[in-house]
């Protein structure tokens, strides 16, 4: 173990980095240039609806695989899974098993009958046999709750990524930078549609894992490749023996233990029930190629995640969490730091662009799923019932963008300094509760209603807001979102062991009460068609 390197890179802070900001902001225009080329490129054949939501259903189930992890892998798993393993050792480990389990409930349970039965939307889905008016709302409402959260989380950490890089310690600072991101975002998807967002995410897939593989590669060499030689120089760092054992954020009490199960409820429910992972699965021309894009990012995120493990332990070897915790960005900083400590200003600089790529391709895949939930199916399928050309929907689509992006500024302003893992398992919990129950009782049971539905929804989202808006999460805690109120009753800091269970229930629930009967004919065929494929390749390209 090289020594002599690791305690000269223990004196790595915030302020040693702060002269490297005209490099990085050069690294991050280099990006920017190359990407908006690709974006331009891209959006020459955005004629129609299907183009501008789906990408014209173009893409192979490698390259959606690719995409897909690009989606998925975001600032939370770079930024907040590397912070939080470098401050709470194993248990920060856990993000990563439960992201990474997700996928298989993706794979088993929903990837391919999904794309069989639907168009654009998950509301196509829900709404193929039951009444589409109150569950295309119901279900355009959830997916911009979903996205919302999960926005909030991409503009934390952008806001403390860049505000490291260039030395911002103010809130005026950060938000300025927020504001950028969001900008950027908006002019992305705008100009590219889902096809200049899905190159974009392939782009920075393949840089974000590549980047991951240098720096684990790196911290490994500088301890021998000897991992239990890096764990120890991460205990011996810290000072604190317990970063290797479960508990130390989640075993603290019977309650903390408690939000750790409904942490890893929601980590492995949500997964499937993301609406901007599940639009992805329309934008391949075929039931197997949506399963083969699963499991390419299966592969892809699971080689990522192990790659956090490293790098999290690495970031508390060659740092130290109190220098972690006290730069600005706080917990999200670590992958960042570590990168200085490692390769100085230039891999600082790359890999800073990779976080800040990660970033701008996650917004641009919420955004084009929340306005294509809007424009889709709240303006065309209920104000205009359905009366409504591709060019008109697609300019409500793009208004509707302009619209979320600055509230997802605003957003992201007032959810500054919350470590972004954190906040993207909120998002998972909302999914899992608001959508998982009705995406599952569709597919697999034949008498589940448009009650069921509608109570389903409605009640695992409302439960889900309101449990989050009385926690820990929000006021009563010096790390909460408003640290001078208190007016929190609900003790864990995610919904998900009471919202999930919940809104299955009040699916059960609302169908067993419900008098009115759904068309059995519709049933069966939704039933044929999410098996076999047979008829969805019609209705969609019709």
């Amino acid at each position: 173990m090289n020594s002599l390197h690791i305690s000269a890179a223990t004196e790595v802070t915030a302020e040693s980095i702060k002269d490297t900001g005209l490099l990085n902001m050069i690294i991050f225009g280099v990006f920017v240039a190359v990407t908006l080329v690709v974006v331009l490129r891209a959006s020459r054949n955005n004629k129609t609806a299907a183009d501008y939501y789906a990408a014209g259903r173009s893409f192979t189930g490698p390259q959606n695989g690719t995409a897909i992890a690009g989606d998925y892998l975001s600032a939370a798993s770079f930024l907040g899974i590397v912070g939080a393993i470098a401050v709470n050792g194993y248990d920060g480990f856990l993000y990563s098993i439960g992201f990474l389990v997700a996928w298989l409930v993706a794979l088993l349970l929903v990837a391919e009958m999904l794309r069989n039965t639907g168009k654009f939307t998950m509301a196509d889905v829900l709404s193929f046999r039951l009444k589409q008016r109150p569950v295309r709302i119901a279900a355009a409402i959830t997916t911009l709750a979903v996205c919302f959260f999960y926005l909030l989380a991409q503009m934390a950490g952008a806001g403390g990524l860049v505000s490291l890089l260039m030395g911002i310690d103010g809130k005026i600072g950060q938000s300025l930078v927020i504001t950028v991101v969001g900008a950027l975002m908006i002019i992305y998807v705008l100009i590219g549609g889902m096809k200049g967002t899905t190159w974009v995410q392939i782009i920075k897939a393949f840089l974000l894992i590549a980047g991951a593989a240098i720096m684990t590669v790196w911290v490994l060499a500088l301890h021998d490749f000897n991992l239990s030689d890096l764990l120890g120089a991460a205990v011996e760092t810290t000072g604190n023996p317990a970063i290797l054992d479960p508990g130390l954020q989640y075993g603290k009490s019977d309650t903390s233990k408690l939000d750790f199960v409904s942490l890893g409820l929601a980590l492995v429910l949500g997964t499937a029930a993301l609406p901007h992972v599940l639009m992805r699965f329309y934008t391949v021309p075929t039931a197997k190629e949506a399963r083969r894009s699963v499991v390419w990012a299966i592969w892809l995120i699971g080689i990522f995640y192990l790659f956090t493990l490293v790098l999290g332990y690495g970031a508390a070897a060659l740092i130290g969490s109190d220098a972690i915790t006290g730069a600005p960005g706080g917990v999200n900083s670590a992958a960042p730091l570590l990168a200085f400590a490692l390769g100085g200003p230039v891999l600082l600089g790359l890999i800073s662009a990779v976080a800040f790529a990660t970033i701008l391709a996650v917004v641009a895949g919420l955004t084009i799923t929340a306005a294509a939930s809007f424009a889709h199916d709240i303006y065309a399928n209920v104000i205009r019932k359905g009366q409504v050309d591709a060019d008109g929907e697609v300019k409500v689509a793009r208004t509707t963008v302009v619209v979320i992006g600055i509230i997802s500024i605003l957003g992201g302003i007032g959810a500054q300094g919350q470590n972004v893992a954190f906040l993207v398992a909120l998002a998972f919990a909302v999914a899992a509760s608001a959508n998982l129950p009705t995406i599952v009782y569709s597919l697999y049971w034949r008498k589940f209603s448009t009650q069921g539905a509608l109570w389903s929804m409605y009640g695992g989202l409302g439960s889900a807001i309101l449990l989050i808006a009385f926690s820990p999460v929000v006021s009563g805690l010096e790390t909460s979102m408003i640290p001078s109120a208190d007016f929190q009753w609900f003790p864990l800091n995610n919904p998900g062991i009471v919202s999930i269970p919940l809104a299955f229930f009040l699916g059960w629930l609302g169908t067993v009460l419900d008098k009115n009967t759904e068309s059995a004919i519709k049933q069966a065929e939704m039933e044929v068609r999410s098996l076999t494929g047979v008829g969805a390749e019609k209705a969609v390209d019709h």
